[in-house]
């Protein structure tokens, strides 16, 4: 039980570390940790979402629709905004971005 107890702890905390230390989710954990209080404050429903990130990831509604020859005909803002959209990033050549939209956006039969 102790294994496991610790196997959790620590898949816990690198989960933590890798998703930055912006995130309600890891101030909780560092409350709870130092014994402080566990709730958080939730941000005013206006809207108001400052720099990106800060307001949390929401996904879109729906999933994008284009097909093969819309990805290779698709212009770098539109690649990088779609990612943005979908809280991807990725560095790399066009050509490279248009591979990795496709990728991940479109299902292995219709590539």
């Amino acid at each position: 039980m102790g294994l496991s107890n610790w196997l959790l702890h620590s898949a816990y905390y690198i989960i933590l570390i890798v998703l930055g230390s912006s995130s309600p989710i890891i101030d909780n954990y560092n409350n709870k940790m130092e014994g402080g209080s566990t709730t958080t404050t939730t941000s005013s429903s206006s809207g108001d979402k400052g720099k990106d990130g800060e307001g949390g990831f929401q996904m879109p509604l729906h999933y994008p629709r284009y097909k093969k020859d819309d990805y290779e005909m698709m212009e770098e803002w539109k690649i990088d905004l779609l990612l943005h959209q979908y809280g991807l990033t990725f560095c790399g050549t066009l050509p490279q971005k248009r591979a990795y939209a496709m990728g991940a956006f479109m299902w292995p039969n219709q590539l």
